[in-house]
């Protein structure tokens, strides 16, 4: 009798190992499915820097707003912007002619980089300021 219990916990375990890689292998596999990356991780598409029609009004006064004026609006430029007036079209085209604007905030030239111990500004800005410049710094 005892090789017959042997025998039947032998067979007993080989049942076990067989089930259990049967619920492993149907557990793996069952997890497996072929999805397509680009729709479960969709890459986000970079815009192209449009500088075509770059203003003064429309798109070089919103930036210099948002980035500049904190400090350099004719209200506080003398007190926190070194009396350096980016808000209005006169002021600025001084520093679009000496070409103080570009350098600084293109962090080039030896000039202090701007904003004043703040991140630069983005690339695309920068690019449409460039381009108004390029173009003869109107007005418009």
């Amino acid at each position: 009798m005892k090789n017959g219990s042997t025998t039947d916990t032998l067979n007993k375990m080989k049942k076990i190992f067989f089930i259990s890689i049967a619920v492993g292998s149907t557990l793996i596999f069952s997890s497996c499915f072929y999805d397509k990356k680009n729709e479960i991780y969709p890459q986000v598409q970079a815009t192209a820097c449009d500088t075509t029609n770059s203003t003064y009004a429309l798109t070089v006064a919103p930036i210099l707003n948002t980035n500049c004026n904190n400090c350099h609006a004719a209200s506080v430029a003398k007190s926190i912007g070194a009396s350096i007036v980016l808000d209005n079209y006169t002021s600025l085209k001084t520093y679009v002619t000496n070409k103080q604007l570009i350098n600084s905030i293109n962090h080039t030239g030896g000039l202090t980089p701007m904003p004043l111990n703040g991140v630069k500004m983005n690339a695309c800005d920068i690019s449409k300021i460039g381009a108004w410049v390029n173009r003869g710094a109107l007005n418009n």
